[in-house]
């Protein structure tokens, strides 16, 4: 994950070993020769449910470029850099295992969008996950065969005129590296990681936050506790609650649970247990890390695999032909941090909820208006906003690993769309940022609202202060549209201290 985190949001270099390029060297040629007396789906037959079709000699290169032209039919908004960049990591890595059999001109050329921050054209809408991302490979074949249009400036110029100003050469195709390109699943892998990365930043910032609002309301101490989790089999759980407690440490506003004689009041004055979106946070926050840390097991695999078709076995002296392009894993994964997401956000709003509703939390005025209520309206706007939202990442969360349809004359009749689930993906981590900013300007503004704030522990007192600047508290109401925008900018880059690991 280091390494992928580097080339993507570093730009930092890649380069191609000697043996690795010997080694593909190696498999093209006993690909090239095997070809000569054997069937191999790809080179010597046409594609998909044409497969029973013979190309001779002299049209299989033609057939390559057929494939990758007739295929960049895209459409919707173009991915971004990073995503491109992403994908790019994830096809040469694959393509780098010395099992595709493509000519080794392909890796470098690849190498070079790279490292010289190519942004191809590549629509977002169009793969289904199962013969790999083919349509948005296709774009990518075709910014690399120097066809049609890739993004400079945040404008779309023809793919030979940014080459050429490059100082790239176009890839020149020798076998099968058009169908090379296409085969596999190395757009919603590298989407994927993108969003596991985003992910780890919005649980930290999610932790803290919950451990802020129990400091802020006095909670008790128990339910974050060593002892109570510990009983609880789950190492997501037992690290939130770890996380809570060493953000807490040294709190004088955290009450710890002590065995108190019995009361015999008709109502106590004191809660005896706090609400769920404070108490039950390990449990609800605990399930997330565990699918987090699950996914980025399974996507590194998945980024470390070859899933082309055919595998060029020339070890063995075989040619395997199966399904190593189908996205299921990656699909599903995905969706499962769609879901952990989005009840994440869900936590948030309540979090948000329960600081503004006096009535619940008996200790901040209505909605945290700090001067008149009724002439004045506090956080009331945003929260709107935080609930809008999160009604948003609901929708999002219907599975797509179990949303086959069967496609490519029903050649392809069981697919992933497991680029679909990780767009999808994206546009929550999106959300997730915003409501999360929402949550924290509402934090800092009842930090700002406490009538007493000793005792304070060390990190959150540092924490309210980094982001202080950024929410600029007032008595009038202000537009806030801009400070939310602000600090969703800055979770993003993920250019804030983080005292606690989680």
């Amino acid at each position: 994950m280091d390494d992928f985190s580097r080339i993507v949001l570093e730009d930092a270099p890649v380069n191609i070993t000697a043996s690795c390029l010997e080694n593909c060297e190696s498999s093209h040629n006993y690909l090239k020769e095997i070809s000569l007396r054997s069937t191999i789906y790809g080179v010597n037959t046409g594609f998909g449910p044409m497969a029973q079709y013979y190309i001779a000699p002299a049209d299989q290169l033609s057939a390559q470029y057929n494939l990758i032209r007739s295929h960049a039919s895209g459409a919707g908004q173009p991915l971004g850099y990073l995503e491109c960049r992403a994908l790019m990591v994830a096809r040469l890595n694959t393509l780098a295992k010395g099992y595709s059999g493509i000519h080794t001109d392909l890796l470098k050329v690849l190498v070079e969008f790279l490292n010289k921050k190519v942004h191809p054209f590549i629509p977002a809408h169009g793969g289904v996950g199962a013969s790999g991302d083919l349509v948005q490979l296709a774009h990518l074949g075709l910014n690399l065969i120097g066809e049609g249009e890739i993004i400079a400036g945040g404008v779309k110029i023809p793919a030979a005129d940014a080459l050429a100003k490059a100082g790239i050469g176009p890839l020149k195709i020798h076998g099968r590296e058009g169908l090379g390109i296409m085969n596999g699943t190395s757009v919603m892998t590298g989407i994927g990681l993108l969003n596991l990365i985003s992910s780890k930043k919005i649980l930290d910032l999610s932790v803290s936050a919950s451990a802020l609002l129990n400091e802020f309301m006095e909670s008790f101490n128990d339910h974050f506790s060593a002892r109570i989790n510990e009983v609880k089999y789950h190492e997501g759980q037992r690290a939130i609650a770890g996380a809570m407690r060493n953000w807490v440490d040294g709190s004088k506003k955290i009450k710890e649970r002590k065995i108190e004689p019995l009361s015999t009041d008709v109502k106590f004055t004191e809660k005896v247990q706090e609400y769920y979106s404070l108490r039950c946070v390990p449990q609800i926050l605990g399930p997330v890390l565990d699918t987090i840390r699950n996914a980025e097991l399974v996507l590194l695999n998945e980024l470390n695999s070859v899933n082309d078709n055919p595998v060029i076995d020339k070890e063995n002296n075989s040619v395997w032909h199966g399904g190593n392009f189908h996205g299921d894993y990656v699909s599903f994964e995905m969706d499962k941090l769609r879901i952990g997401l989005t009840k994440l956000s869900m936590l948030a709003e309540r979090q948000v909820n329960y600081m503004a509703a006096d009535y619940l939390n008996e200790k901040f005025p209505k909605f945290l208006v700090p001067g008149k209520p009724g002439l004045n309206f506090g956080i009331q706007g945003m929260q709107f906003t935080a609930t809008s939202t999160v009604a948003e990442n609901q929708a999002y969360s219907t599975s797509m690993y179990i949303h086959s349809i069967p496609t490519n004359a029903d050649n392809q009749d069981v697919v992933s769309m497991g680029t679909n689930s990780a767009l999808l993906t994206s546009k929550v981590v999106e959300n997730c940022f915003q409501v999360l900013a929402i949550q924290w300007i509402t934090l800092v503004r009842a930090y700002c609202l406490l009538s007493d704030k000793t005792g304070v522990a060390v990190k959150t007192e540092t924490r309210v202060k980094e982001f202080l600047p950024l929410v600029e508290p007032t008595i009038d109401d202000i537009p806030l549209y801009t400070h939310i925008e602000s600090l969703r900018q800055l979770f993003v880059s993920g250019n804030y201290s983080k005292p606690v690991e989680i």
